[in-house]
């Protein structure tokens, strides 16, 4: 009897053990883009990390693709275990980047999101379908000091252009609180990009004024994803308005 107890015993600690040892889930990696901060991910936040992942919301410099991606690749180096990386419109060539050189990732998310291909910019995939309506909206340019400007979208047309389907006093604290991009950044073209390589997923909205959905959809496929999720009405900040539908396909990448 002693016997049989002591192999029941054994037998559970190792399956306990077996239990310890399943792989932990991947730490998402958050990069907002272009007028946006990191608090645009907040909703999307809650539910991973009440999901049980590990979150890291990056505070993209928006400076340069090639400053920026440095600076996420970084943060990618820094972690221990494998890594999911998502991008919001800019961030989606930043990350196209920051992936390269990093064993670690293993899935990237487009989240209305830009993915150039070798050669290409923002601007030049922005302007490749009609639709969009940016360049109308924007405030006049900053001059830096260093050169080049900032790029601002003008307040008082922040809601229509940018975040048609938030609240319009959460969208009038986006406007205030939002992030400028430089000019260089946008004109800047891309090298080879990390989705040739690694498994990518996309989520993005038909009320996206920022990219017209049309390019949106035409990245998606010639990217290969392996799931597009088009949400009907959703602006170009669908992680802000419908940030279950973007955790849930974040998640979906993270398996």
């Amino acid at each position: 009897m002693f016997k049989f107890a002591a192999a029941v015993a054994l037998a559970g600690a190792l399956l306990s053990g077996a239990a310890f040892a399943q792989p932990a889930k991947p730490t998402v990696v958050l990069v907002h883009g272009a007028f946006a901060d990191s608090s645009s991910w907040n909703g999307v936040v809650e539910i991973l990390r009440k999901d049980g992942f590990s979150v890291v919301a990056a505070a993209n410099p928006l400076r340069s693709v090639s400053n920026d991606a440095a600076y996420v690749s970084d943060v990618v180096g820094s972690i221990a275990g494998p890594v999911v990386l998502v991008g919001h419109s800019y961030g989606g060539q930043v990350i196209s980047t920051a992936a390269n050189g990093h064993d670690n990732v293993r899935s990237l998310v487009y989240v209305a999101a830009f993915a150039p291909d070798a050669g290409e910019s923002v601007a030049d995939l922005a302007g490749k379908f009609p639709g969009g309506t940016l360049s109308g909206a924007l405030a006049a340019p900053v001059k830096l000091s260093a050169g080049g400007v900032d790029l601002y979208i003008d307040q008082a047309k922040f809601h229509d252009q940018f975040a048609s389907d938030v609240p319009a006093e959460q969208a009038a604290l986006m406007a205030a609180a939002q992030r400028p991009v430089t000019e260089a950044a946008l004109t800047e073209k891309s090298g080879e990009p990390a989705w040739k390589k690694l498994p990518s997923w996309f989520v993005y909205g038909t009320g996206d004024k920022n990219i017209p959905a049309a390019a949106l959809g035409f990245m998606a496929e010639r990217a290969g994803s392996k799931r597009t999720v088009v949400v009907d009405g959703a602006s170009h900040v669908v992680m802000v308005s419908h940030p279950e539908k973007v955790a849930e396909l974040i998640e979906e990448a993270a398996k």
